[in-house]
């Protein structure tokens, strides 16, 4: 087969008329062609491989080879540092509730001094476990749905 080169023909999926097509090189970056002009409609569009070179790599790769993943092939999402973050915290929270009797948890107080380590029941948040201590009147607590900065060691009202 031919080195592909500027102004040379190359046969390739036109992005407008939908079909694999014979096209000019417009462009290149070293050995790839990155833009080409379709013969038929005179479109000039990004390169993209014809269909039967790209199923033929899909095949290659079903078979355990490997080939490079097609624009037309899915994104996989990476999970996102807040989505890890969350997921961690979700997995320190069942770790620290897991196994433990309903009596255990201490009805949570505004009232009352918390430590690390400690579990809570909250009448909104349900069970938790308190993660820190931030300050002397304030604790952050872990619970199902994420974390949550609690005051604790108030003064009792007169």
């Amino acid at each position: 087969m031919k080195k592909p080169h500027t102004g040379g023909e190359i046969d390739a999926y036109c992005t407008k008329c939908k079909l694999d097509l014979a096209h000019r090189i417009v462009a290149m970056v070293g050995d790839q062609v990155k833009q080409a002009e379709c013969l038929t409609c005179r479109g000039t569009h990004r390169y993209v491989k014809p269909k039967s070179e790209r199923d033929a790599a899909a095949s290659r790769k079903a078979m355990g080879g490997s080939a490079p993943r097609s624009k037309s092939e899915p994104k996989v999402p990476r999970e996102t540092a807040a989505a890890k973050t969350e997921r961690e915290m979700r997995k320190a929270w069942e770790r620290s509730i897991a196994g433990q009797p309903t009596n255990a948890f201490r009805a949570y107080r505004i009232f009352d001094n918390y430590g690390a380590g400690e579990l809570v029941r909250h009448t909104k948040f349900g069970d938790g476990v308190i993660a820190r201590v931030i300050d002397r009147g304030k604790v952050e607590a872990l619970f199902e749905d994420g974390p949550r900065t609690l005051a604790h060691g108030q003064q009792a009202p007169a």
